[in-house]
């Protein structure tokens, strides 16, 4: 194989696998944990390191950049092998650079890189938008991070609850909520320092 089919071949795999990520949204595998995505109750980041420069987007982008500038040099230039091999290597690393800064400061915002436990469901405060029925299911209305969610919810101890009453997520479970009355919470177990901070602060914003 000649230098220029071996930087043929770089180029080729690198803008293949780099088209097929876009075209598949592969742009969020595995991206470094500053680019994590989240998800409804929890946040789930990406399996990158933080700040971690070479994954699969950069190192396709890098290989795509080494071999086009590498079959550019060797077919269009008269510099030597080890000199084209030197600059392809750089082009490469430009490329990647690129790329990895594009995806950091452009496509991703610094909203973006999630604290798990600001999604922690057990202690949420919110209230019932849809009526639990006595042993069913009902919906709740809570704010988490900025933003209002619903969510399926059940009684810890299988009694109705009306719309509109304040509850607190007990534990969180298969995707439902299962919840007391504010009024319950606070019969049980005065309001006092010793409550969870989770429900203190909620209960203040």
């Amino acid at each position: 194989m000649t230098w220029a089919n071996f930087y043929l071949l770089c180029f080729s795999l690198g803008f293949a696998f780099s088209l097929i990520s876009f075209l598949a949204g592969g742009l969020h595998w595995h991206l470094p944990h500053s680019f994590g995505a989240h998800g409804h109750s929890g946040a789930h980041p990406s399996a990158g390191h933080a700040g971690a420069f070479f994954n699969p987007v950069t190192l396709a982008a890098f290989l795509a950049w080494f071999g086009g500038v590498g079959y550019l040099l060797t077919r269009f230039s008269a510099l030597g092998l080890m000199l084209g091999l030197g600059v392809s290597i750089l082009g490469g690393l430009f490329g990647g650079g690129v790329i990895y800064l594009f995806l950091g400061h452009v496509l991703m915002s610094e909203e973006e890189n999630l604290n798990p436990e600001d999604y922690v469901m057990t202690g949420v405060l919110g209230e019932t938008s849809m009526p639990i029925r006595e042993g069913g299911t009902g919906e709740i209305i809570y704010a988490q991070a900025g933003t209002r969610h619903t969510c399926g919810a059940r009684t810890e101890d299988g009694s109705a609850i009306a719309k509109g009453v304040e509850i607190v997520v007990t534990r969180y479970e298969r995707g439902i909520a299962y919840v007391r009355t504010w009024e319950q919470m606070t019969k049980d177990e005065p309001y006092s320092d010793s409550q969870p901070p989770s429900i203190k602060e909620r209960s203040n914003s």
